[in-house]
């Protein structure tokens, strides 16, 4: 049994799911489809969630514009044949005008999961009718079921033996299993996600537990790239990684995978293949274990909109563990999290990721124990195996705020172009 996991720019029109058919129809494997919200409806959801939480007057148009994107989808695939597909989306469609009916409760997470789900449920059932439409014994999988959580939302963490048991019996059997990417549900029947962009986290976690021969991600680029190729041109593919420069590579924000996804994989030694839905048949990247060392060449990340934060206590004491401990606390408490940290006697540095709304928060509980300093609008730029060439070709003569370098990588804080 293999796991296929497809994001949203691989089913984002008509066309797309029509090619995710042809790549299924080519495998004589028993497959784990892995799916996530259509192009962007995560995003358009987003949007759903702020104005009904927020009590403003737009929800019921913002939700029409998702409703129609999948509409005209729908109206693409099927024509006039809609009974099937119409038996299934209109129950959605009436369960989130039932939950935006109604009040919000006082949590916006809680809401937040229960509404950006359903661009994973509307997904995955409009390929699992298309698929049976075209002939193939197709089952659809709510992983809600499966995959089960704790009721920390928006982030939420996997009971492993819980969703073991549930997935096992939920997938035995199954020749084509179609399923949600990202989300996930607690004891208690709610439903939580994995993090923004945890659809491969969620093919990884259903590889381990169903002890899967291969995991492949589905991508618009052919592989795993040394460069993000819509910022750089002259870019290469890296044909082999091993899990550790993977996750390396992930946690300084390479958007190939999701940084969680690697572990579960190297767990059980499965391998991950990395391939693009335009070209099934190219080889793309593989992610193993390798003992012996690849030469690689130098790889690039640039990760954006960034804000560089320097904490100074007023007390002018030292920044010992207790003082880093309490920081990282409160970043964890408005869920910010830290790309880079650097730290000196008496000052504390850290580029994280900028959420305007919780960033400012953060800085009004820190500002009565420490002076802050903070610049906007910085980038992150990371080189792993890097050469001076490189450094002097991307950093140049801009102005660098920090800069760390081991053996291995070198990172530099710089202002946005």
């Amino acid at each position: 049994m293999k796991v296929y996991k497809f994001g949203g720019a691989s089913v984002k029109d008509a066309n797309g799911v029509r090619n995710l058919h042809k790549i299924i129809s080519n495998s004589n494997d028993n497959l784990v489809v892995v799916i996530s919200a259509m192009g962007k409806t995560t995003n358009a959801l987003e949007l759903v969630v702020n104005s009904f939480f927020n009590h403003k007057s737009d929800t019921e148009a913002l939700l029409k514009k998702v409703v129609d994107y999948h509409e005209n989808i729908i109206n693409d695939l099927f024509g006039a044949n809609r009974t099937e597909i119409d038996s299934h989306i209109n129950g959605l469609y009436e369960k989130i005008n039932g939950i935006l009916s109604d009040k919000p409760s006082l949590s916006y997470d809680y809401e937040y999961d229960r509404i950006v789900s359903f661009g994973e449920l509307i997904s995955t059932t409009i390929v699992a009718c298309y698929l049976k439409y075209q002939g193939l014994n197709a089952d659809w999988i709510d992983i809600r079921e499966c995959i089960i959580t704790d009721s920390n939302h928006r982030d939420a963490n996997v009971n492993i033996e819980l969703s073991s048991k549930f997935t096992k019996s939920a997938f035995e059997g199954k020749k084509i299993a179609i399923t949600q990417g990202f989300i996930a549900g607690t004891t208690t029947n709610q439903t939580t996600t994995l993090g923004r962009e945890g659809s491969d986290y969620s093919a990884a976690i259903l590889a381990n537990l169903l002890d899967a021969e291969s995991v492949i991600i589905w991508k618009d680029v052919p592989g795993v790239m040394n460069a993000d190729p819509k910022i750089y041109s002259d870019v290469q593919i890296i044909p082999v990684l091993s899990y550790k420069e993977a996750i390396e590579l992930s946690y300084c924000g390479a958007s190939v995978i999701h940084p969680k996804t690697v572990k579960p994989l190297q767990n059980k030694k499965i391998p991950l293949y990395v391939k693009s839905f335009l070209d099934p048949d190219a080889p793309g990247s593989v992610i193993n274990e390798y003992t012996e060392r690849i030469n690689l060449p130098p790889i690039y990340i640039n990760k954006r909109n960034q804000v560089l934060l320097s904490l100074t206590p007023r007390d002018f004491s030292f920044i010992a563990e207790e003082r880093l401990s309490k920081i990282f606390g409160v970043l964890a408490s408005y869920r910010l999290k830290s790309s880079l940290v650097q730290t000196a006697a008496i000052s504390f540095s850290l580029c994280v990721d900028y959420n305007e709304i919780n960033f400012q928060k953060m800085v009004s509980e820190l500002k009565d124990e420490y002076e802050v300093l903070y610049n906007t609008d910085v980038e992150l730029i990371t080189i792993r195996h890097y050469t001076k060439e490189i450094v002097d070709k991307l950093v140049g003569e801009r102005l660098v705020y920090v800069e760390q370098k081991n053996r291995v990588t070198a990172r530099f804080v710089v202002p946005s172009l």
